[in-house]
Order: structure tokens, then C-alpha cells, then sequence
């Protein structure tokens, strides 16, 4: 009985690798089933082994227990055949050998041993500096562990535009470090006390704050690239596309809001997330209140063809922002003649690069590498 019990969780669980998570505590767990499918994986092999002899149930329970290893086994393969693909269109949206470091070559996009192993980086304990003290707005700063002035990737944080701040998922940071890039990640203002506008103008803040202080820091002030997740994304993308500082060179989102005139008309499920009210929240009233917010702040709609060369990195089973946001701004992108990147995560869902080892994870670091070997050489 314990087999069946066990085997019947397990296989409802699984269902979340390809269906989208109707509830709030559901979306956390299919970041579990999808990131850390290896671990549901073996977990399933066991339960299958538990208790064979026991003949209660035993068709039943072995049958839905295959199924749901099938299920679990879906990212990976599925991620296999993104990293197929990854490169050649890579190369054709950067150039030949766009793909490739000179320093890891032979580096696969993924790979199943790195998923229990862990991506090997030491991990850096930053600095703390104010670069706002008016508002007493803070940064951790992750220096370079390689000689000499460096391009600096300013991290802006996700949290709905209300929440967050610069100590969330550091483990790219410090990733990023020991591959020779220096890395800012910043608080900024939040909503409702702080309003569209705020957020972006503290961007602004930060990118002056760290070429006052090039010097100090080993930053290469030629050589900036904004990264954001969530509503981080969506600052990072509306700075780098409204602010025209020739020392940002590019800009990386994962799973943004590009739209948000589209975003507010297609509400996310409020057994998740009450996306309207927290769009409110950030531009001060609804669509009809002030129409003009959610135009100025869409990313989408200030793409020009002076505009930076862009990564967006989106899950398609992401059900708090719609990877329509990101296929609509790949579009535009196209459109204009820029230089970009669309990393496509079939199973992924919002908050997919928890971790760096999962399917998800290990694909947007490789990519966001090289991107960043593109941009800021």
C-alpha cells in the first residue's frame, strides 16, 4: 500500500513537467519536478523496486509509476534537444563561432552528471556599496577573479516590482566572477511607494555610481550589460532600451514582461498571482486609468534599430509571465534589425534558473556566457 500511495504522488507530481500548475503552491513544486527531475527521477525507480513483491496493486501502481518516470525523464530530453540546436542558431544570430569559447571549446549546453555534480564555481562573497545615498540604495558587487579592468553585468532583481533584493540567486554572480566578468547586482526602489519611472532612473544611478568609481572596482566603463528576471527583466530591458548610454552593450531577460498594455489585457490565474493588481501597484492605476504608464513602460515598444543586442531566455509553461512576452519583443527585434536571441525552454516555468544545474539552469548560464562573449569581449 505504501508503493501505490507513494507511486500515486509521484505520478500526479509528474504531470507538472508538461501541463501548467493551476495554483500557487503547485508552481513552486513544478520548479522542483522540472529542475530537479533527477532527483523524481530515482525517487520513482525506488518506489517502483518498494514493495514489488507486494501483489496488491501491483499492476496498477507499476503502470502509473512507468508513466510517471517517462514523465520526469521529459526535461532532459527535451533540454537535450534545445542544446542540439542551440548553436547553430546561435551562430546565426551572432556569427560563426559565436558558439564557442576559446577557454571551454568542447563545453556541452548540457549535460546529465552536471545536474548532481553542480556547476563548479567558487562562490564569492561580495562587496556592499551604497550608490544611491539619497535613497540609500545598495549594491553587491562581485569582482572580476581575473586580472585587469573588466565589463560589469548589473543584476537586476525579479520580486513583482514590490519585493526582492540584490542577495536573490547568487549563484550566477558569483559564476559569472570567476569567468572574468564583474557583476552588480542592486537593490532599487519598490512599489507601491515607488512608481514606474523609479526603478529605471536607479539603473541609471547605479551605472554612474560604478563609473565614479571604475578605478576602484576594475570596471571596463565601455562594457556594461543589464540582466533582470521577472519584473527585474522588464527594467533591465526598458533601461537598456530608453536610456541610449553607449557604455551598455547589451541586455539580458529572463522571462520578462515586454508588453504590459497586452500583459494587463491577459491576466495571469489569481490562484497564483493577481498580475493586474500588482501592474497597478508599479504604474499607479489600471489600463484606463493611465493608459500612457503602460506604453511607457514597454519595453516592446521602444525597440529601434539603435537598439542593444538583447537575450531573452523564457519558459513556454510559464504561468506568471506569458512566454507570448517574449516571442511578441523577439519579433520586434527581428524587425529592426538587431542582434539577438531567443532561448526557448519548452518545459520551463517561471523562476526555471533556481538553480544552475538543472535543465533550465544549465542551458541559460551557457548561453548568457557566450552572449556575453559577444557583447563585452
Amino acid at each position: 500500500m505504501i508503493r501505490l500511495i507513494l507511486l500515486i504522488f509521484l505520478f500526479l507530481a509528474a504531470w507538472l513537467t508538461v501541463l501548467h500548475a493551476p495554483q500557487y503552491h503547485l508552481w513552486i513544486l513544478s520548479i522542483l519536478v522540472t529542475e530537479f527531475c533527477w532527483v523524481f527521477i530515482i525517487a520513482t525507480i525506488l518506489a517502483l523496486i518498494l514493495g514489488y513483491g507486494d501483489q496488491r496493486y501491483h499492476h496498477f501502481a507499476t503502470v502509473i509509476g512507468i508513466i510517471a518516470l517517462l514523465l520526469y525523464c521529459t526535461p532532459m530530453i527535451r533540454g537535450y534537444g534545445v542544446a542540439a540546436k542551440l548553436n547553430p542558431e546561435f551562430e546565426a544570430a551572432f556569427g560563426k563561432g559565436s558558439a564557442s569559447l576559446k577557454s571551454e571549446p568542447g563545453k556541452k549546453p548540457l549535460r546529465f552528471f552536471r545536474m548532481i555534480t553542480g556547476i563548479s564555481a567558487k562562490q564569492i562573497v561580495p562587496a556592499v556599496y551604497t550608490y544611491d545615498e539619497t535613497n540609500n540604495l545598495k549594491l553587491d558587487y562581485y569582482p572580476s577573479q581575473v586580472a585587469g579592468n573588466k565589463g560589469c553585468v548589473i543584476v537586476v532583481h525579479g520580486g513583482s516590482w514590490s519585493s526582492g533584493n540584490s542577495t536573490e540567486l547568487p549563484e550566477l554572480n558569483s559564476y559569472l566572477a570567476n569567468k572574468g566578468y564583474n557583476v552588480a547586482a542592486i537593490n532599487y526602489r519598490l512599489a507601491p511607494k515607488y512608481q514606474y519611472q523609479a526603478p529605471v532612473q536607479d539603473v541609471h544611478s547605479a551605472i554612474r555610481y560604478l563609473c565614479r568609481h571604475a578605478d576602484s572596482l576594475h570596471i571596463d566603463t565601455n562594457s556594461f550589460v543589464l540582466l533582470g528576471r521577472s519584473a527585474g527583466g522588464q527594467i533591465a530591458l526598458l533601461a537598456a532600451y530608453t536610456l541610449h548610454d553607449p557604455g551598455v552593450k547589451g541586455v539580458i531577460s529572463y522571462y520578462a514582461p515586454a508588453d504590459m498594455v497586452w500583459g494587463y489585457s491577459i491576466p495571469s490565474n489569481r490562484w497564483i498571482m493577481d498580475s493586474r493588481k500588482v501592474m497597478e501597484d508599479y504604474l499607479g492605476g489600471s489600463y484606463g486609468q493611465v493608459p500612457g504608464n503602460y506604453a511607457a513602460s514597454s519595453p516592446i515598444l521602444h525597440v529601434d534599430k539603435t537598439s542593444v543586442p538583447t537575450l531573452l531566455i523564457h519558459g513556454q509553461n510559464d504561468v506568471l509571465v506569458a512566454y507570448e512576452h517574449s516571442r511578441r519583443l523577439n519579433i520586434k527585434l527581428q524587425e529592426n534589425g538587431i542582434k539577438h536571441y531567443l532561448l526557448t525552454l519548452p518545459w520551463a516555468v517561471h523562476g526555471c534558473d533556481y538553480t544552475l544545474n538543472g535543465p533550465s539552469g544549465q542551458l541559460a548560464t551557457y548561453t548568457v556566457e557566450r552572449f556575453l562573449n559577444q557583447v563585452i569581449r
